[in-house]
């Protein structure tokens, strides 16, 4: 994989992330993406930079299945919507390679990133609780429109699963292929309660005499039963 050597990874913009698991693997997926739009659209390279720091510095958000990116310009924060086009001036004004200005990039950057993150096995990650452990797929850290949770039984540990994703069509597909892997707990047998009777499958009735209590039931031909 190529690093982009315009990016700066140890500014301040980056490291003031959490380097978890699921950031390593989402900005590895951001390069990788970045190498193949820099081959196709060779023109556009300057603004495939800017994109890749937008993307990685978390201003690409899915909201309600729609796409805005957020730029700065002289110290205030703009949002700008891309769905194909953009509400910048590089882009109304066509002054972008292709049409493509940096927040077109950055879209693109991050949905085919996201796209590779998700066809990889999810991160199981052990939250130490009193009776489960929890299981987490990387996912960006904006909010996601789909979601899904479901229990599944684990090495003995009933573990709470959760996927997150753009898309509903997918998420389902990805659970599916989960719940596949841990089949449902077979249900418990319950106990039978005090006084049944498991010869007959019924419940007796419970009598009291001067010799004690004991349980019995009639039978159809007229006689006693009080055997378990």
């Amino acid at each position: 994989m190529t690093m982009i050597a315009s990016y700066n990874w140890e500014s301040d913009s980056f490291t003031k992330h959490t380097a978890t698991p699921a950031r390593v693997t989402f900005r590895e997926a951001v390069l990788q993406v970045t190498d193949k739009a820099k081959a196709v659209l060779p023109a556009n390279a300057s603004r495939i930079d800017k994109a890749i720091a937008l993307t990685l510095n978390g201003h690409v958000e899915i909201v309600n299945g729609h796409a805005r990116v957020a730029s700065q310009v002289d110290g205030k924060t703009t949002y700008h919507q891309v769905n194909g086009t953009c509400t910048c001036q590089d882009f109304t004004q066509a002054k972008a390679p292709n049409g493509f200005c940096k927040h077109r990039l950055a879209h693109g950057l991050y949905r085919r990133a996201m796209e590779l993150v998700h066809v990889q096995e999810p991160v199981v990650e052990a939250q130490p609780t009193v009776t489960a452990e929890t299981v987490q797929v990387p996912v960006q850290h904006t909010e996601a429109p789909a979601s899904a949770n479901a229990y599944v039984l684990m090495n003995g540990h009933r573990v709470q699963v959760t996927l997150r994703d753009y898309s509903e069509a997918t998420l389902l597909e990805r659970m599916a292929k989960i719940l596949e892997r841990f089949p449902a707990e077979a249900p418990k047998e319950e106990p039978n309660p005090e006084g049944w009777c498991s010869k007959h499958n019924v419940q007796m009735k419970l009598n009291h005499g001067k010799r004690g209590s004991w349980w019995s039931h009639k039978l159809p031909n007229g006689q006693w039963c009080n055997k378990k």
